[in-house]
Protein backbone atom coordinates (compact mmCIF):
# COMPACT_ATOMS: atom_id res chain seq x y z
CA UNK A 1 0.00 0.00 0.00
CA UNK A 2 1.50 3.36 -1.04
CA UNK A 3 1.40 6.47 1.14
CA UNK A 4 -0.99 8.00 -1.37
CA UNK A 5 -3.40 5.08 -0.84
CA UNK A 6 -2.84 5.23 2.93
CA UNK A 7 -3.93 8.87 3.03
CA UNK A 8 -6.69 8.47 0.42
CA UNK A 9 -9.56 8.59 2.98
CA UNK A 10 -8.63 12.18 3.86
CA UNK A 11 -9.43 13.19 0.28
CA UNK A 12 -13.00 12.09 0.89
CA UNK A 13 -14.97 15.13 2.07
CA UNK A 14 -17.22 13.19 4.45
CA UNK A 15 -14.38 11.31 6.10
CA UNK A 16 -12.28 14.46 6.40
CA UNK A 17 -15.01 16.23 8.39
CA UNK A 18 -15.65 13.12 10.50
CA UNK A 19 -11.90 12.74 11.10
CA UNK A 20 -11.68 16.36 12.30
CA UNK A 21 -14.64 15.78 14.63
CA UNK A 22 -13.07 12.62 16.10
CA UNK A 23 -9.74 14.41 16.55
CA UNK A 24 -11.31 17.21 18.58
CA UNK A 25 -13.48 14.73 20.46
CA UNK A 26 -10.54 12.52 21.44
CA UNK A 27 -8.47 15.50 22.60
CA UNK A 28 -11.33 16.58 24.84
CA UNK A 29 -11.82 13.06 26.22
CA UNK A 30 -8.15 12.68 27.09
CA UNK A 31 -8.13 16.06 28.85
CA UNK A 32 -11.40 15.47 30.68
CA UNK A 33 -10.28 12.52 32.80
CA UNK A 34 -7.52 14.45 34.55
CA UNK A 35 -9.57 17.66 34.74
CA UNK A 36 -12.54 15.90 36.36
CA UNK A 37 -10.30 14.03 38.79
CA UNK A 38 -8.75 17.25 40.09
CA UNK A 39 -12.13 19.00 40.11
CA UNK A 40 -13.44 16.32 42.48
CA UNK A 41 -10.30 16.46 44.61
CA UNK A 42 -10.66 20.23 44.83
CA UNK A 43 -14.04 19.66 46.48
CA UNK A 44 -13.00 16.73 48.68
CA UNK A 45 -9.77 14.80 49.20
CA UNK A 46 -11.70 11.52 49.26
CA UNK A 47 -10.67 8.93 46.64
CA UNK A 48 -14.01 7.24 47.34
CA UNK A 49 -15.82 10.36 46.12
CA UNK A 50 -13.79 10.29 42.91
CA UNK A 51 -14.69 6.61 42.48
CA UNK A 52 -18.37 7.46 42.88
CA UNK A 53 -18.19 10.13 40.18
CA UNK A 54 -16.33 7.83 37.78
CA UNK A 55 -18.71 4.93 38.42
CA UNK A 56 -21.65 7.27 37.85
CA UNK A 57 -20.37 7.71 34.29
CA UNK A 58 -19.44 4.09 33.61
CA UNK A 59 -22.56 2.28 34.84
CA UNK A 60 -25.19 4.09 32.73
CA UNK A 61 -22.86 3.97 29.73
CA UNK A 62 -22.65 0.17 29.91
CA UNK A 63 -26.38 -0.13 30.67
CA UNK A 64 -27.40 1.83 27.57
CA UNK A 65 -24.98 0.35 25.04
CA UNK A 66 -27.55 -2.10 23.64
CA UNK A 67 -30.18 0.61 23.31
CA UNK A 68 -27.56 2.79 21.62
CA UNK A 69 -26.99 0.04 19.07
CA UNK A 70 -30.71 -0.06 18.24
CA UNK A 71 -30.84 3.73 17.92
CA UNK A 72 -27.79 3.84 15.63
CA UNK A 73 -29.22 1.13 13.35
CA UNK A 74 -32.57 2.93 13.23
CA UNK A 75 -31.53 6.58 12.73
CA UNK A 76 -28.74 8.36 10.79
CA UNK A 77 -25.55 7.71 12.72
CA UNK A 78 -24.15 11.22 12.28
CA UNK A 79 -27.37 12.59 13.80
CA UNK A 80 -27.01 10.21 16.77
CA UNK A 81 -23.41 11.36 17.20
CA UNK A 82 -24.41 15.02 17.06
CA UNK A 83 -27.04 14.47 19.73
CA UNK A 84 -24.53 12.64 21.93
CA UNK A 85 -21.88 15.34 21.45
CA UNK A 86 -24.28 18.22 22.19
CA UNK A 87 -25.66 16.46 25.29
CA UNK A 88 -22.10 15.78 26.46
CA UNK A 89 -21.18 19.43 25.89
CA UNK A 90 -24.14 20.53 28.02
CA UNK A 91 -23.44 18.09 30.88
CA UNK A 92 -19.71 18.85 30.96
CA UNK A 93 -20.45 22.56 30.64
CA UNK A 94 -22.80 22.35 33.63
CA UNK A 95 -20.05 20.66 35.68
CA UNK A 96 -17.62 23.40 34.63
CA UNK A 97 -20.06 26.16 35.66
CA UNK A 98 -20.64 24.54 39.06
CA UNK A 99 -16.91 24.15 39.69
CA UNK A 100 -16.05 27.68 38.53
CA UNK A 101 -18.84 29.23 40.60
CA UNK A 102 -17.77 27.35 43.73
CA UNK A 103 -21.19 25.73 44.12
CA UNK A 104 -20.21 22.20 43.07
CA UNK A 105 -21.05 19.34 45.42
CA UNK A 106 -20.25 15.69 44.88
CA UNK A 107 -23.90 14.67 44.44
CA UNK A 108 -24.26 17.25 41.66
CA UNK A 109 -21.22 15.86 39.84
CA UNK A 110 -22.60 12.34 40.27
CA UNK A 111 -25.93 13.32 38.69
CA UNK A 112 -24.29 15.11 35.76
CA UNK A 113 -21.86 12.23 35.27
CA UNK A 114 -24.85 9.88 35.02
CA UNK A 115 -26.22 12.07 32.20
CA UNK A 116 -22.85 12.15 30.45
CA UNK A 117 -22.43 8.38 30.78
CA UNK A 118 -25.94 7.75 29.44
CA UNK A 119 -25.43 9.81 26.29
CA UNK A 120 -22.01 8.21 25.82
CA UNK A 121 -23.62 4.77 25.88
CA UNK A 122 -26.14 5.89 23.27
CA UNK A 123 -23.48 7.44 21.05
CA UNK A 124 -20.75 4.79 21.20
CA UNK A 125 -22.30 2.23 18.79
CA UNK A 126 -22.92 4.97 16.20
CA UNK A 127 -19.34 6.19 16.49
CA UNK A 128 -17.99 2.64 16.10
CA UNK A 129 -20.15 1.72 13.10
CA UNK A 130 -20.37 4.87 10.96
CA UNK A 131 -17.04 4.43 9.13
CA UNK A 132 -18.27 2.01 6.39
CA UNK A 133 -20.82 4.67 5.40
CA UNK A 134 -18.09 7.27 4.93
CA UNK A 135 -15.42 5.52 2.84
CA UNK A 136 -15.18 2.86 0.16
CA UNK A 137 -14.59 -0.68 1.41
CA UNK A 138 -11.07 -0.65 -0.04
CA UNK A 139 -10.26 2.36 2.20
CA UNK A 140 -11.46 0.83 5.47
CA UNK A 141 -8.01 -0.20 6.74
CA UNK A 142 -6.29 3.17 6.10
CA UNK A 143 -9.34 5.00 7.48
CA UNK A 144 -9.23 2.92 10.68
CA UNK A 145 -5.47 3.43 10.87
CA UNK A 146 -5.82 7.20 10.61
CA UNK A 147 -8.36 7.20 13.45
CA UNK A 148 -6.06 4.96 15.52
CA UNK A 149 -3.11 7.24 14.77
CA UNK A 150 -4.91 10.26 16.20
CA UNK A 151 -6.12 8.26 19.21
CA UNK A 152 -2.57 7.12 19.98
CA UNK A 153 -1.27 10.67 19.62
CA UNK A 154 -4.01 12.00 21.90
CA UNK A 155 -3.15 9.35 24.51
CA UNK A 156 0.22 11.09 24.77
CA UNK A 157 -0.86 14.71 24.22
CA UNK A 158 -4.28 14.86 25.87
CA UNK A 159 -3.35 14.20 29.53
CA UNK A 160 -0.40 16.60 29.23
CA UNK A 161 -2.60 19.38 27.86
CA UNK A 162 -5.26 18.61 30.47
CA UNK A 163 -2.73 18.76 33.31
CA UNK A 164 -1.31 22.01 31.92
CA UNK A 165 -4.78 23.57 31.83
CA UNK A 166 -5.53 22.39 35.37
CA UNK A 167 -2.27 23.86 36.68
CA UNK A 168 -2.48 27.15 34.80
CA UNK A 169 -6.18 28.08 34.70
CA UNK A 170 -7.78 25.55 37.05
CA UNK A 171 -9.85 22.38 36.77
CA UNK A 172 -13.10 24.28 36.16
CA UNK A 173 -11.77 26.08 33.09
CA UNK A 174 -10.20 22.83 31.87
CA UNK A 175 -13.66 21.21 32.03
CA UNK A 176 -15.08 24.21 30.17
CA UNK A 177 -12.54 23.62 27.39
CA UNK A 178 -13.61 19.98 27.29
CA UNK A 179 -17.26 21.03 26.95
CA UNK A 180 -16.24 23.30 24.06
CA UNK A 181 -14.53 20.39 22.27
CA UNK A 182 -17.77 18.35 22.49
CA UNK A 183 -19.73 21.22 20.94
CA UNK A 184 -17.12 21.73 18.21
CA UNK A 185 -17.12 17.98 17.46
CA UNK A 186 -20.89 18.16 16.90
CA UNK A 187 -20.51 21.22 14.64
CA UNK A 188 -17.86 19.53 12.49
CA UNK A 189 -20.30 16.71 11.70
CA UNK A 190 -22.81 19.09 10.09
CA UNK A 191 -21.20 18.93 6.60
CA UNK A 192 -21.11 15.11 6.63
CA UNK A 193 -23.62 13.60 4.22
CA UNK A 194 -24.39 9.88 4.22
CA UNK A 195 -27.08 8.01 2.27
CA UNK A 196 -30.39 7.84 4.17
CA UNK A 197 -31.35 4.50 5.64
CA UNK A 198 -33.76 2.51 3.54
CA UNK A 199 -37.12 2.00 5.28
CA UNK A 200 -37.65 -1.59 6.39
CA UNK A 201 -41.42 -1.34 6.36
CA UNK A 202 -41.59 -2.76 9.90
CA UNK A 203 -42.68 -0.51 12.78
CA UNK A 204 -40.01 0.46 15.30
CA UNK A 205 -39.81 -2.16 18.06
CA UNK A 206 -36.84 -1.92 20.41
CA UNK A 207 -37.32 -5.38 21.96
CA UNK A 208 -37.61 -7.03 18.54
CA UNK A 209 -34.50 -5.22 17.30
CA UNK A 210 -32.55 -6.23 20.40
CA UNK A 211 -33.58 -9.84 19.84
CA UNK A 212 -32.52 -9.62 16.20
CA UNK A 213 -29.16 -8.27 17.35
CA UNK A 214 -28.77 -11.08 19.87
CA UNK A 215 -29.71 -13.73 17.28
CA UNK A 216 -27.11 -12.35 14.89
CA UNK A 217 -24.48 -12.09 17.62
CA UNK A 218 -24.99 -15.65 18.86
CA UNK A 219 -25.30 -17.00 15.33
CA UNK A 220 -21.92 -15.59 14.28
CA UNK A 221 -19.29 -17.83 15.96
CA UNK A 222 -16.21 -15.67 15.41
CA UNK A 223 -18.06 -12.67 16.84
CA UNK A 224 -19.26 -14.11 20.13
CA UNK A 225 -16.14 -16.20 20.69
CA UNK A 226 -13.86 -13.16 20.52
CA UNK A 227 -16.22 -11.04 22.63
CA UNK A 228 -16.52 -13.70 25.34
CA UNK A 229 -12.75 -14.15 25.27
CA UNK A 230 -12.14 -10.44 25.66
CA UNK A 231 -14.67 -10.22 28.46
CA UNK A 232 -12.23 -12.36 30.46
CA UNK A 233 -9.07 -10.78 28.99
CA UNK A 234 -10.24 -7.28 29.89
CA UNK A 235 -11.06 -8.42 33.41
CA UNK A 236 -7.50 -9.75 33.77
CA UNK A 237 -5.96 -6.65 32.18
CA UNK A 238 -7.95 -4.26 34.37
CA UNK A 239 -7.06 -6.17 37.51
CA UNK A 240 -3.50 -7.35 36.95
CA UNK A 241 -2.06 -4.55 34.82
CA UNK A 242 -4.09 -1.42 35.54
CA UNK A 243 -4.81 -2.04 39.24
CA UNK A 244 -1.87 -4.05 40.59
CA UNK A 245 0.67 -2.53 38.19
CA UNK A 246 0.88 0.93 39.78
CA UNK A 247 1.02 -0.58 43.29
CA UNK A 248 3.97 -2.82 42.36
CA UNK A 249 5.68 -0.01 40.46
CA UNK A 250 5.46 2.21 43.54
CA UNK A 251 7.65 -0.24 45.47
CA UNK A 252 10.01 -1.26 42.64
CA UNK A 253 10.57 0.87 39.52
CA UNK A 254 8.95 4.00 40.98
CA UNK A 255 6.13 6.20 39.78
CA UNK A 256 8.24 7.83 37.09
CA UNK A 257 9.30 4.39 35.91
CA UNK A 258 5.65 3.34 35.62
CA UNK A 259 5.08 6.47 33.56
CA UNK A 260 7.85 5.34 31.21
CA UNK A 261 6.22 1.91 30.92
CA UNK A 262 2.82 3.38 30.02
CA UNK A 263 4.45 5.78 27.56
CA UNK A 264 6.21 2.83 25.92
CA UNK A 265 2.87 1.07 25.56
CA UNK A 266 1.40 4.20 23.91
CA UNK A 267 4.45 4.38 21.63
CA UNK A 268 3.78 0.79 20.59
CA UNK A 269 0.25 1.82 19.58
CA UNK A 270 1.55 4.78 17.61
CA UNK A 271 4.35 3.03 15.72
CA UNK A 272 2.17 0.07 14.79
CA UNK A 273 -0.58 2.35 13.52
CA UNK A 274 1.90 3.96 11.12
CA UNK A 275 2.95 0.50 9.93
CA UNK A 276 -0.68 -0.51 9.40
CA UNK A 277 -1.17 2.46 7.12
CA UNK A 278 0.98 0.53 4.65
CA UNK A 279 0.63 -3.18 5.53
CA UNK A 280 -2.62 -5.02 4.77
CA UNK A 281 -3.94 -7.49 7.36
CA UNK A 282 -5.19 -10.49 5.37
CA UNK A 283 -6.30 -12.57 8.36
CA UNK A 284 -7.49 -9.90 10.77
CA UNK A 285 -8.59 -12.08 13.69
CA UNK A 286 -5.72 -14.57 13.55
CA UNK A 287 -3.14 -11.78 13.55
CA UNK A 288 -5.19 -9.79 16.03
CA UNK A 289 -5.35 -12.56 18.62
CA UNK A 290 -1.64 -13.28 18.16
CA UNK A 291 -1.10 -9.60 18.85
CA UNK A 292 -3.28 -9.80 21.96
CA UNK A 293 -1.00 -12.54 23.30
CA UNK A 294 1.75 -9.92 23.66
CA UNK A 295 -0.04 -8.47 26.70
CA UNK A 296 0.91 -11.54 28.76
CA UNK A 297 4.72 -10.96 28.92
CA UNK A 298 4.49 -7.57 30.71
CA UNK A 299 2.28 -9.12 33.39
CA UNK A 300 4.75 -11.97 33.78
CA UNK A 301 7.72 -9.59 34.05
CA UNK A 302 5.81 -7.46 36.56
CA UNK A 303 5.21 -10.53 38.72
CA UNK A 304 8.60 -12.26 38.39
CA UNK A 305 11.11 -9.41 38.22
CA UNK A 306 9.86 -5.86 37.55
CA UNK A 307 12.97 -4.52 35.84
CA UNK A 308 12.38 -1.14 34.17
CA UNK A 309 14.12 -1.74 30.83
CA UNK A 310 12.52 -5.18 30.33
CA UNK A 311 9.10 -3.78 31.26
CA UNK A 312 9.48 -0.88 28.82
CA UNK A 313 10.33 -3.26 25.96
CA UNK A 314 7.52 -5.66 26.88
CA UNK A 315 5.02 -2.80 27.17
CA UNK A 316 6.01 -1.44 23.76
CA UNK A 317 5.42 -4.87 22.23
CA UNK A 318 2.10 -5.18 24.08
CA UNK A 319 0.99 -1.81 22.74
CA UNK A 320 1.91 -2.91 19.23
CA UNK A 321 0.00 -6.17 19.61
CA UNK A 322 -3.04 -4.42 21.05
CA UNK A 323 -3.16 -2.08 18.07
CA UNK A 324 -2.96 -5.04 15.65
CA UNK A 325 -5.92 -6.60 17.42
CA UNK A 326 -7.88 -3.34 17.38
CA UNK A 327 -7.34 -2.92 13.66
CA UNK A 328 -8.11 -6.56 12.89
CA UNK A 329 -11.29 -6.47 14.98
CA UNK A 330 -12.65 -3.33 13.34
CA UNK A 331 -11.94 -4.71 9.87
CA UNK A 332 -13.61 -8.03 10.71
CA UNK A 333 -16.70 -6.22 11.98
CA UNK A 334 -16.95 -3.57 9.28
CA UNK A 335 -16.34 -5.91 6.34
CA UNK A 336 -18.36 -8.92 7.44
CA UNK A 337 -21.46 -7.44 9.08
CA UNK A 338 -24.11 -5.73 6.97
CA UNK A 339 -24.76 -2.08 7.70
CA UNK A 340 -28.25 -2.53 9.17
CA UNK A 341 -26.90 -4.79 11.94
CA UNK A 342 -23.47 -3.24 12.52
CA UNK A 343 -24.32 -0.85 15.37
CA UNK A 344 -26.15 -3.55 17.31
CA UNK A 345 -23.20 -5.91 16.80
CA UNK A 346 -20.84 -3.25 18.15
CA UNK A 347 -23.15 -2.67 21.12
CA UNK A 348 -23.13 -6.38 22.07
CA UNK A 349 -19.37 -6.37 21.56
CA UNK A 350 -18.90 -3.38 23.86
CA UNK A 351 -21.23 -4.77 26.51
CA UNK A 352 -19.48 -8.14 26.58
CA UNK A 353 -16.04 -6.53 26.57
CA UNK A 354 -16.68 -3.86 29.23
CA UNK A 355 -19.04 -5.51 31.68
CA UNK A 356 -16.41 -7.48 33.63
CA UNK A 357 -13.82 -4.69 33.88
CA UNK A 358 -15.14 -3.39 37.24
CA UNK A 359 -14.89 -6.95 38.62
CA UNK A 360 -11.19 -7.03 37.81
CA UNK A 361 -10.67 -3.57 39.30
CA UNK A 362 -12.37 -4.58 42.54
CA UNK A 363 -11.23 -8.20 42.93
CA UNK A 364 -7.51 -8.17 42.20
CA UNK A 365 -6.52 -6.01 45.19
CA UNK A 366 -8.02 -8.44 47.71
CA UNK A 367 -6.65 -11.42 45.74
CA UNK A 368 -3.14 -9.95 45.91
CA UNK A 369 -3.58 -9.30 49.63
CA UNK A 370 -4.48 -12.96 50.24
CA UNK A 371 -2.16 -14.77 47.80
CA UNK A 372 0.55 -12.19 47.13
CA UNK A 373 1.30 -10.05 44.08
CA UNK A 374 3.70 -12.48 42.44
CA UNK A 375 1.39 -15.55 42.29
CA UNK A 376 -1.59 -13.46 41.16
CA UNK A 377 0.38 -11.82 38.33
CA UNK A 378 1.99 -15.04 37.14
CA UNK A 379 -1.39 -16.78 37.18
CA UNK A 380 -2.87 -13.82 35.31
CA UNK A 381 -0.22 -14.02 32.59
CA UNK A 382 -0.75 -17.75 32.15
CA UNK A 383 -4.54 -17.31 32.11
CA UNK A 384 -4.18 -14.59 29.48
CA UNK A 385 -2.27 -16.95 27.20
CA UNK A 386 -4.77 -19.78 27.79
CA UNK A 387 -7.75 -17.56 26.93
CA UNK A 388 -6.08 -16.31 23.74
CA UNK A 389 -5.28 -19.91 22.77
CA UNK A 390 -8.88 -20.98 23.39
CA UNK A 391 -10.15 -18.17 21.15
CA UNK A 392 -7.66 -19.17 18.46
CA UNK A 393 -8.82 -22.79 18.70
CA UNK A 394 -11.96 -21.69 16.86
CA UNK A 395 -11.62 -22.28 13.12
CA UNK A 396 -14.00 -19.40 12.44
CA UNK A 397 -11.54 -17.04 14.14
CA UNK A 398 -8.36 -18.41 12.56
CA UNK A 399 -9.64 -18.57 9.00
CA UNK A 400 -11.63 -15.33 8.70
CA UNK A 401 -10.12 -13.38 5.81
CA UNK A 402 -10.50 -9.87 4.50
CA UNK A 403 -13.35 -9.35 2.08
CA UNK A 404 -11.86 -9.00 -1.43
CA UNK A 405 -12.07 -5.49 -2.78
CA UNK A 406 -12.41 -4.32 -6.35
CA UNK A 407 -11.96 -0.80 -7.66
CA UNK A 408 -15.09 1.08 -6.69
CA UNK A 409 -16.25 4.66 -6.48
CA UNK A 410 -16.25 6.32 -3.10
CA UNK A 411 -19.22 5.53 -0.93
CA UNK A 412 -19.95 9.24 -0.59
CA UNK A 413 -19.59 12.06 -3.05
CA UNK A 414 -17.27 15.00 -2.87
CA UNK A 415 -13.60 15.46 -2.08
CA UNK A 416 -11.82 17.87 0.14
Amino acid sequence: MTWSAALAPLRNRNFAWYFASRLINMLGNMMASIALAFAVLDITDSPSALGQVLAAHTLPMVALLLYGGVIADRFPRTLVLQFSNVASALSQGAIAVLVLSGHAEIWMLVVLSVVHGAVSGIGFPAMASVLPQLVARSDLQPANALISLTRSAMMVLGPTVGALLVVTIGSGWALAVDALTWALAALLLVPVRIPPKEPTGAPADTIRELREGWSFFWGTPWLWIVVVGFGVLNLIHAGAWSTLGPAIADDTIGRQGWGFVLSAEAAGFLVTTVVLLRVRLERPLLLGMLGALLMAPPMLVLGVSPHLVILVVAAFAAGAGTEVFGMGWNLAMQENIEDGMLSRAYSYDALGSFVAIPIGQIAFGPLAAVFGYRPVLITSAVAYVVICALVLSSRSVRTLRRVPTTPEPAVTSGTS
